[in-house]
């Protein structure tokens, strides 16, 4: 690939590769849930036990045909997940200091831009598969593990996880839909207490990676492909359902929804959910949108002082 391949435009729309990753993501996600199903039965997210949050008035306990669909860069997560396992791997010398420059340019484009850029997206996700074609695929599992702790932990917006957990305490699945590596997006999905996740699925032989894609990424159109499979397969209503995204690249999973929600919105995104009175939510300001329509308990006042303080970290950084 050239230096600056990512430079060059390239056109995406749906099409029967988007489908295929779609129904690969949403077989993998079921395929992972029902294994973890008792794990995550009995295991809650970090909270402070003293504080109760209020019953909210969405979601709508008891509604096992709901569920929630978040997207995870830059709506649950600050930044982008895959640059963050790039840099894990690049301290365990899987690859060299170029590809980390590479790498770290793009994620100063993705924070500079406030938007998930699918040309960069998918230059960066090229990068990873050269870079673990011929691992095993329980050895990344097993690095992801680490390079969640040290790199994605402590970016978690708590506004966001707040909105995951008020559909778990509910009684609702709550889904990962993400363009990341469904390893990734696994671990991040089983460390925040979430049912599972949907994300691009890489293929592997006999437990090693080949270096290839199952369809294609799963941006855009395909993640309404996967949230449509997984909502047949499970027996969902899509129009009881809920999916969270920042990017206008996820309209497509939004619109198929009954409650569309824009949290920390790019620009093409706010403009069309005020068109269309869907509901917004920014974190990374603490400001609320001026077409709110989110219930107050949505932000969960178990974690409000965890938001705020993330805000005030947030802003010294800046």
């Amino acid at each position: 690939m050239a230096a600056l391949g990512w430079l060059t435009p390239r056109r995406r729309s749906a099409t029967a590769r988007s489908v295929l990753a779609g129904e690969a993501a949403a077989e993998a996600a079921r395929k992972t849930s029902a294994e973890d199903e008792s794990a995550l039965l009995t295991k809650t997210p970090d909270q402070d036990p003293d504080q109760t949050p209020e019953e909210p008035a969405f979601p709508v306990a008891g509604d096992d045909r709901a569920a929630a669909f978040f997207d995870l860069d830059n709506t649950v997560m600050q930044g982008a997940a895959i640059f963050h396992f790039g840099r894990g791997l690049y301290k365990r010398k899987f690859f060299e200091r170029r590809e980390l420059t590479r790498f770290a340019w793009q994620q100063a484009w993705f924070r500079l831009a406030g938007v998930e850029d699918p040309e960069h997206m998918q230059d960066a996700r090229d990068s990873a598969l050269s870079i673990v074609k011929g691992h095993r695929v329980s050895e990344l599992m097993s690095i992801g593990e680490e390079i969640y702790d040290e790199y994605m932990a402590d970016r978690i917006w708590p506004g966001t996880r707040a909105l995951a957990q008020a559909h778990l305490d509910a009684g609702q699945r709550v889904w990962l839909v993400t363009a990341a590596p469904v390893e990734t997006a696994t671990i991040i999905a089983r460390r925040l207490g979430l049912t599972g996740a949907l994300g691009t699925v890489a293929e592997s032989v006999d437990g090693v990676y080949t270096g290839r894609l199952v369809g294609e990424p799963l941006h855009g159109p395909a993640k309404a492909e996967a949230v449509r499979a997984l909502a047949a397969a499970e027996g969902l209503d899509l129009e009881r359902c809920a999916a969270y995204s920042d990017s206008h690249n996820d309209i497509p999973m939004l619109s198929l929804v009954g409650h569309p929600y824009a949290i920390n919105p790019d620009t093409k995104l706010r403009k069309h959910a005020r068109a269309l009175d869907w509901r917004l939510r920014d974190y990374r300001t603490g400001r609320k949108a001026a077409k709110v329509g989110i219930p107050a308990a949505a932000g969960v006042g178990a974690l409000a002082g965890g938001t705020a303080a993330a805000l005030a970290l947030h802003r010294r950084r800046r």
